[in-house]
């Protein structure tokens, strides 16, 4: 007897799997910045943005726990824009929201830099090979130097990784509200914690 030729859901495009997840070109500068006017600064960033194609996006250093912190957010940000999945519009924002691990935009903002004469960290990224986004393929190196233009001292990593990272404890764990109990509860430590709020947030969706 045969099958009804409805009788199966399955075939080729019912089990394929999904094409595999981009994977962002990063760069990281860190440095001390002098931000007198914060919407200036901004709009400089977004200059940088847009003479070089790069994702721009600073980050108050106290509260980056390491350079794998900051990748893995950029790999989330441009999953989650490939599969239509992302929250915000701009991936810039996207990247601070999974870096902040949680979807409100407003308190994710906490995450990044304000005025004062202040250490940062500001994070360059090529979205030109992730779907949905329209740009082109991002000059990282000239928008490197550019960013290192606007510091009053920095250092910027090749690859994205190496960075020497000095966050602040105590700032990290309000804002991530890590508990005494949790920390003893993990295998890990603060930096573990902090990356497993930024995976859950991808899951959580």
């Amino acid at each position: 007897m045969t099958e009804p030729s409805g009788g199966s859901s399955r075939g080729p495009s019912a089990t394929s799997p999904r094409p595999p997840a981009p994977d962002p070109a990063v760069r990281l500068v860190a440095g001390t910045f002098a931000i007198d006017d914060l919407d200036a600064f901004l709009s400089d960033l977004d200059d940088v943005g847009r003479e070089t194609g790069a994702v721009v996006q600073a980050f108050d250093a106290d509260l980056v726990v390491s350079t794998a912190h900051l990748r893995e957010a950029v790999r989330l940000a441009a999953r989650a824009i490939a599969r239509g999945e992302a929250v915000a519009r701009d991936p810039g924002v996207e990247v601070l929201l999974y870096a902040a691990g949680r979807r409100q935009i407003d308190r994710a903002l906490e995450l990044g830099v304000s005025e004062g004469r202040r250490p940062a960290v500001v994070l360059l990224a090529d979205f030109g090979g992730v779907p949905s986004v329209d740009r082109p393929t991002a000059d990282l190196d000239r928008a490197v130097e550019s960013i290192r233009a606007l510091a009053v001292d920095s250092i910027a990593s090749p690859d994205g990784d190496g960075l020497p990272v000095a966050f602040d404890e105590n700032r990290v764990r309000e804002f991530y509200g890590v508990t005494d109990r949790e920390l003893a509860a993990t295998n890990g430590d603060l930096v573990d914690v902090v990356r497993e709020r930024v995976a859950l947030l991808d899951v959580e969706k």
